[in-house]
């Protein structure tokens, strides 16, 4: 998964779109896109726009419910996941017991095989990371509005404010096995910040992004799949490689650096990425 596009629950007209957005995942928001006065209704269109795309054959269908502390988590769970969704996403996770709950949520209506998506996106959540982020936890997002919302910060272009956070929930998914998605880009008319935006979160380990307009698909999908010199680098470099360890040497100079085993690495990992788009 590399782009997770979010619809809110509430706008069912969007529906018959999100089949063509060409999404990895698309996911029904029963929180943050609903207001407190709505959610009731919210359940049950959730349910059904994912029912609708699941039968598209088209994309993954996530929903998101609410926090597990929150008054609406239980009958977002008992009523506004259909059997055969891909996974649910739970927003401001902070501790295990959470997680376990969840889970037993999940277990009374009979939906135990889906994925489970953790958001990490307040400080608590974020200095524990390392313990939330493992099984039964399938895949994370770093939510950094929220983090610097509970944190009291301010945010900024350049993300020097979520540096540590954003890198600790990384770490933390890439530790625990766990696949994770990075923030969002508020400002979805500004293709070269999502872009730079998206490149930061590549460097430091994100497999995907958040994408909450449906023109940041395609921008997501062009930052997080090598590209064609990309991957014809990483070939080389590989074959190079290779061929010197077969002779028995550990290190070689290819493009006037040294490469040795942590650099063949990293090419074998563009060269998956690129196998599996």
């Amino acid at each position: 998964m590399r782009s997770l596009l979010f619809a809110p629950a509430t706008k069912p007209e969007l529906v018959p779109k999100l089949a063509g957005r060409g999404a990895d995942a698309v996911v029904f928001d029963l929180e943050d896109a609903v207001p407190a006065g709505a959610k009731v209704e919210a359940r049950a269109q959730a349910r059904h726009g994912a029912e609708q795309l699941l039968a598209t054959a088209g994309p993954e269908v996530w929903v998101r419910v609410n926090a597990v502390p929150s008054e609406w988590f239980e009958a977002d769970v008992a009523e506004a996941l259909p059997t055969g969704l891909s996974g649910v996403v739970v927003p401001k996770v902070e501790d295990v017991a959470q997680v376990v709950d969840v889970v037993d949520a999940l277990t009374r209506i009979g939906l135990t095989g889906c994925d489970l998506m953790a958001g990490i996106e307040t400080a608590a959540g974020v200095l524990r990371a390392e313990v939330l982020l493992a099984s039964p936890v399938t895949h994370a997002y770093f939510g950094a509005e929220d983090y610097i919302s509970d944190l009291g910060g301010a945010r900024s272009a350049d993300n020097d404010e979520v540096l540590y956070a954003r890198s600790r929930v990384a770490l933390a998914a890439r530790v625990g096995g766990v696949h994770a998605l990075d923030q969002v880009v508020t400002d979805y008319g500004d293709d070269e910040r999502f872009l730079a935006d998206a490149a930061q979160g590549r460097r430091l380990g994100y497999r995907g992004k958040l994408c909450i307009h449906p023109a940041q698909v395609a921008l997501t999908h062009q930052a997080f799949t090598p590209g064609a010199d990309e991957v014809a680098r990483a070939r080389a470099l590989l074959a190079a490689y290779e061929a010197a360890a077969a002779d028995g040497q550990a290190a070689i100079s290819f493009d006037g650096q040294m490469v040795d085993e942590p650099l063949a690495r990293q090419a074998r990992d563009v060269l998956a990425r690129a196998e599996d788009t």
